[in-house]
């Protein structure tokens, strides 16, 4: 592990000082059961190298989370069963973050177990549409 904060409780969880029940390891990334879940298997994967969110990493990085968070996705499907799978990732303040070392929600899901989706699904205005895609093309 070459970047750690002292301070952050995923970096004191890879350095074993804080237990966590780990279902996947490799030589960079971890995943370990959300102690507060949305549901049954909901994990985590998270770099062993401290990032605290996606734009505090090389693309190569956020790719490699990915990864991990497919084989934990597949494990968690082949071994509970579930019907589908959420996976989910925040960064900062306003986009829902609450531990600043970047992390990805795997939620295994069966039909009514009970999650939402956290917008609701609406339609955009055609005119807001043409001018942020002006915005974002020039």
């Amino acid at each position: 592990m070459s970047e750690v904060d002292s301070s952050c409780i995923f970096c004191k969880i890879i350095a074993g000082e804080i237990p966590s029940k780990r279902i996947y390891e490799d030589d960079h990334h971890i995943a370990f059961l959300d102690i507060f879940p949305a549901g049954r298997g909901h994990s985590l994967v998270i770099p062993k190298d401290h990032h605290v969110d996606i734009h505090s990493m090389a693309a190569e990085v956020y790719g490699g989370i990915a990864t991990a968070a497919k084989k934990v996705a597949d494990l968690l499907q082949s071994r509970l069963q579930s019907e589908g799978t959420t996976i989910f990732q925040m960064n900062r303040e306003a986009g829902w973050q609450t531990v600043f070392h970047a992390h990805m929600h795997v939620i295994p899901r069966w039909s009514n177990d009970g999650l939402h989706k956290p917008w609701d699904i609406a339609p955009a205005d055609s005119a807001d549409l043409d001018a942020l895609h002006t915005l974002l093309t020039e």
